[in-house]
């Protein structure tokens, strides 16, 4: 199957050349950020050094209300937990986040990251039987 690339715009060369000055980068760089509606110096800055004002609120994600109180719930009543998560950078990076914030909160907490080749992408039936066997030992 052959691929097909679509490559964006390029942006305008005045628009590259003066924020490649202004913060001092090769063009490529500035090419790059153009491309993604960075043309100042002060959006090239909120890019690469943002605030934790810049954050957007977590419960704007649907349903984080309901798992907040799950996690509350399950460390009041101090029960077993699994942190369940993907064998990409940001899954793995997602599981120790989450492990290392709740691991001080639950005594009996595990994480799981799946075998990509073998169980696949995404949650496996198997894999939560194989875990919920695990957690109600």
């Amino acid at each position: 199957m052959d691929k097909i690339w679509n490559l964006k715009k390029q942006g305008d060369l005045n628009e590259v050349k003066h924020l490649s000055a202004a913060l001092n980068v090769n063009m490529v760089i500035a090419r790059l950020l153009v491309q993604r509606g960075i043309n100042t110096f002060n959006e090239a800055k909120a890019f690469f050094r943002p605030r934790l004002s810049d954050l957007l609120n977590p419960f704007l994600m649907k349903d984080m209300d309901k798992a907040v109180f799950r996690i509350e719930q399950a460390i009041a009543n101090k029960e077993k937990v699994i942190v369940y998560g993907d064998y990409d950078v940001d899954g793995t990076t997602s599981v120790a986040m989450m492990y290392s914030f709740l691991k001080p909160r639950i005594e009996q907490i595990e994480y799981y990251i799946p075998d990509r080749y073998s169980e696949g992408y995404g949650i496996s039936p198997k894999v939560l039987i194989m875990q919920l066997i695990m957690v109600l030992r």
